[in-house]
């Protein structure tokens, strides 16, 4: 059975489940807000059914005439409803995709796309040898890394109750139950939803960057724990299976970082207090998961050395633990085990100053370093193996020992990272102060680098602790000096990159090379010494387009070159998805990161540096997300060389990372992409793709200037978003801790990608993930009268162009022309709506017509039926949300100042962002 057949019949059980969640989410509504506002809901769903499925424009006028005259009490009624239904059809969702994938594995289907065992398959068919697969694992480093997201709602409380709700139904789904059972089911998801429906969905004050730190480790404790473990033993033994003549041991390859609470780009509540907070906050998890796991392997292995035997080493372990008890004087393992409980609750007390839950027996010496811990565990597991229990050695254990090596004391590295302004004024400050250069920022950039480079060469420090410096360069400072001591502490491991952002030459390297000297982080002398790695970041489309020639001159400076050297030749460059596209609009921006990686790859291979690329992508199209698995197969050929990093937005680390097995199932696409794109050439198999970019570069041009002449030259513009969208209600509200602008300012090159395309999304345009794509193709076409054939080769056989127009698809199928209408009537000046509404409309027309021409298809989404059919269950509910919000924002900005009004914003808000799952 194709595996196409296989899924759309088996759509029942998830609209099964909807239904379920709607029934009993409107009960609850009903027993708690009255009859009244139950048929409200219900005739607006009814309404906004028509409305989505027919366009019915009396459905429209009816809709209007329900929700204009609600009262403040019942909007916020109606709003909670539809915002809480979006909620748990998500979870149905992601329950309905572990349905599928299970339904898959019973009938045996193929391997998927993604999936390790595809990829080692896709190898195998090109001939990849083991060796060139076991080399790929020695220099591989697979990293997702974790960031806050300033429009990141979702509170701890709501995570919770989503994970109890998915429990219940995935119950119901596995188990045999008895009526009973099935009544006591019933019972748990009522009362799951009534305490969905009694629980406040929004945060009063603005979120701090600790409780965003502590957002971050939940997804360590429910997923990373456990399921990054059991992704290295599953990758060892397919490997294992395959290749049996080959021992395999994988290094620690795979890691998840993290940004939150090192990230200071325009946050200034981003101290060096906040690092080692969120530093202790995030060895304190890690010490708690270990003590929980030794423990659990104490009742695991009650072995009695009556019956087994057992190696000197363990021995020695279980005599030197503090463990005397009687009850236990044959159990050696179990001794062994109390006595690495008690070492590991000196640790954490020692670190972390925390009090283990359980307390050990006994005193004893904490831990140095995790691989003294990695040692003990490591006697356990040899003791076993030779003494036929190699079986209890597996599982738990094994994980634990995995865990141990991966995540070590401080759980996920943390990044630093600051704009390159701020920099260069604390290292002028320095220079000033110290009496070396009175105005280092009027220097031309050659005797930038002429002086920074003297600098870094002398071990002579600028700073000193009897000057008076700025609060800004203080801040700076501490948090290098912060950063020296915790890497002491936790480990190097815990901090080892420092990322420049808005890089646009070299100076900038430097400056930050020169503020590492300061703080011990870079050690000069006969051989120097960088400790971290620096790590600089093209975001605009200019920056972009000399990002090869900027690392073209680093390179050519021999003291840095061989500050590298010492690294192992690697060098890490990241580029920013989100500010380029905003600066330069979708396809301009996908282009020109697509030629910056083919440009850099070709400076690296000149100077014999192994290239890592930080890719920074949004969690929408228009910030560069999209699929991951089809996102790293889209890289030019060379670009992916066993090595990647990529940021995970704070708004789909819930949706990728929250369930366990979603959270193993996308750990294990990135996995399969890197080694497919590293080992393959998977973007010359059809033919070459490099006459395709000369057509690229004229579909970029045309594109760029259709985006650039309605979003900063035509007048008008700024207002027209300000007005007709949410985006001045979303800098006002508390869902993240740094501000929506870099400056105070009204300028659109000012204000933060984030909200830009979280403002789009909202009023469903999506404007940032299509806009200048019809009018590329329809210059083109006039210039090329075979051009559309053209087009349909590079769809067929270039990944990049597939991609591309792939991602639009998914984003012109989210927007809606008809409630985007809407959110225009909000713009004042009449005829400034219609100018600017009526272009954007033209455009999209254009977009889909191509973009359908293209494809040979007569509607959107044709090849993605799943996603097709998710919107069309979803439409019922997000619809009103988006009249409610528009209504709202009349009553808002007309002066209405009650919090009511504003709070029902701000739900409208997060309820629409829940329905479009990837939307800033």
């Amino acid at each position: 059975m194709h595996h196409n057949t296989l899924d759309t019949q088996k759509e029942e059980p998830l609209r099964n489940d909807i239904r379920l969640l709607g029934r009993i989410l409107g009960d609850t509504v009903r027993e708690q807000e009255g009859e009244t506002v139950f048929d409200i809901v219900e005739r607006v769903r009814q309404t906004a059914v028509r409305f989505a499925r027919d366009n019915d424009p009396a459905a429209r006028a009816e809709l209007a005439a329900l929700l204009d005259p609600l009262p403040r009490e019942t909007t916020q009624a109606v709003v909670r409803a539809f915002s809480y239904f979006l909620q748990l059809a998500n979870i149905a969702e992601d329950e309905h995709h572990i349905r599928r994938r299970r339904a898959h594995d019973f009938a045996g289907s193929p391997p998927r796309e993604g999936s390790l065992v595809h990829a080692l398959d896709a190898l195998a068919g090109a001939d990849v040898s083991p060796d060139t697969i076991a080399d790929f694992f020695a220099h591989a480093l697979v990293a997702p890394v974790l960031t806050a997201h300033p429009t990141e709602v979702q509170r701890q409380s709501l995570i919770r109750n989503h994970r109890d709700v998915a429990r219940l139904l995935d119950q119901r789904e596995r188990l045999q139950m008895t009526p009973d059972e099935e009544a006591d089911n019933d019972l748990a998801l009522a009362n799951s939803i009534l305490t969905l429906w009694q629980s406040r969905m929004l945060r009063p004050v603005r979120l701090k960057v600790i409780d965003e730190v502590k957002n971050g480790i939940t997804y360590f404790k429910e997923t990373f724990f456990t399921e990054l473990p059991r992704l290295y033993i599953q990758a060892t033994q397919q490997l294992q299976k395959r290749y049996p003549e080959k021992i395999w041991a994988l290094p620690p390859f795979f890691r998840v970082g993290s940004w939150i609470g090192g990230d200071r780009d325009g946050n200034p509540f981003v101290t060096a207090e906040i690092l080692r907070e969120a530093l202790r906050l995030q060895s304190a998890a890690t010490l708690n998961h270990y003590l929980e796991e030794v423990h659990e392997l104490g009742g695991e292995l009650p072995l009695s050395d009556l019956l087994i035997k057992v190696t000197p080493e363990l021995l020695a372990l279980a005599e030197h633990s503090t463990d005397h008890s009687p009850q236990r004087v044959d159990e050696p393992y179990r001794r062994a085990l109390s006595g690495i409980y008690a070492r590991l609750a000196a640790t954490a007390r020692f670190l972390d100053g925390i009090e283990p839950v359980r307390h050990e027996i006994g005193s004893a010496e904490p831990y140095a370093t995790p691989d003294a811990l990695r040692n003990d565990l490591k006697v356990l597991t040899n003791s076993l193996k030779l003494n036929g229990s190699a079986a209890l050695a597996g599982g738990r254990l094994r994980r634990l020992r995995r865990a141990v090596q991966v995540f070590g004391f401080h759980l996920a590295p943390i990044d630093l990272r600051q704009n390159s302004d701020v920099h260069a004024r604390s290292v002028a400050e320095l220079l000033a102060k110290a009496g070396r250069c009175p105005d280092y920022e009027a220097l031309p950039e050659a005797q930038r680098i002429q002086l920074l480079i003297e600098e870094i060469a002398t071990p002579r420090p600028l700073y000193s602790p009897y000057i008076d410096y700025s609060e800004e360069t203080c801040g700076e400072l501490n948090i290098f000096f912060a950063a020296h001591d915790l890497r002491g502490k936790y480990g190097a491991a815990a901090l080892p990159n420092c990322i420049i952002s808005k890089t646009d030459g070299v100076s900038d390297l430097l400056e930050l090379a020169l503020l590492l000297k300061e703080s011990g982080l870079l050690l000069p002398g006969e051989k120097p010494r960088l400790d971290v790695n620096i790590i600089p970041l093209f975001e605009t489309i200019e920056d972009l387009q000399k990002s090869a020639v900027t690392m073209n001159g680093i390179f050519q400076l021999p003291a840095y070159r061989e500050l590298i050297a010492g690294r192992g030749n690697e060098h890490e460059v990241m580029l920013g998805y989100s500010d380029s596209n905003k600066d330069g609009g979708f396809l301009t921006s996908g282009w020109e990161l697509y030629k910056a990686e083919i440009e850099l790859t070709r400076v690296f291979q000149q100077h014999g540096v192994r290239l890592r690329l930080f890719h920074g992508r949004g969690g929408s199209v228009g910030r560069g997300g999209g699929p991951s698995y089809h996102a790293i197969l889209a890289q030019p050929a060379g670009a992916v060389s066993g090595q990647i990093r990529l940021t995970e937005q704070g708004e789909v680390i819930s949706t990728k990372y929250g369930n366990p097995d979603t959270g193993r199932r996308n750990l294990e696409v990135l996995l399969a992409a890197t080694l497919e794109a590293s080992l393959t050439d998977h973007e010359n198999q059809i033919e070459p793709a490099q006459p395709f970019h000369a057509v690229m570069d004229e579909l970029s041009q045309r594109a760029f200037n259709a985006y650039r002449g309605l979003v900063y030259e035509t007048p008008g513009f700024t207002t027209y978003f300000r007005q007709s969208t949410v985006v001045s209600e979303i800098a006002s509200l508390n869902i993240g801790s740094r501000p929506a602008s870099r400056k105070a300012s009204d300028r659109i090159e000012d204000l933060r990608a984030i909200p830009w395309v979280f403002s789009w999304a909202q009023c469903r345009l999506m404007l940032p993930g299509w806009y200048g794509f019809g009018s590329a193709v329809d210059g083109y076409l006039a210039n090329n009268p075979d051009g559309l054939a053209t087009l349909r080769r590079m769809l067929k056989s270039w990944p990049f162009f597939r991609t591309l127009l792939s991602n639009m698809d998914m984003v012109l199928a989210k927007t809606d022309l008809a409630i985007a209408s809407r959110y225009a009537e909000l713009v004042s000046d009449a005829d400034l709506r219609e100018r600017i509404f009526s272009r954007i409309t033209a455009e999209w027309e254009l977009t889909r017509k191509h973009l359908l021409a293209i494809e040979e298809q007569d509607e959107l989404l044709a090849d993605n039926a799943m996603l097709r059919n998710s919107l069309k269950l979803r439409a019922p509910y997000m619809d009103p949300l988006n009249h409610l919000q528009v209504e709202l924002l009349k009553r808002h900005r007309a002066g209405d100042t009650d919090e009511r009004v504003a709070r029902g914003i701000h739900l409208a808000i997060n309820g629409i962002a829940s329905g479009l799952r990837n939307s800033g």
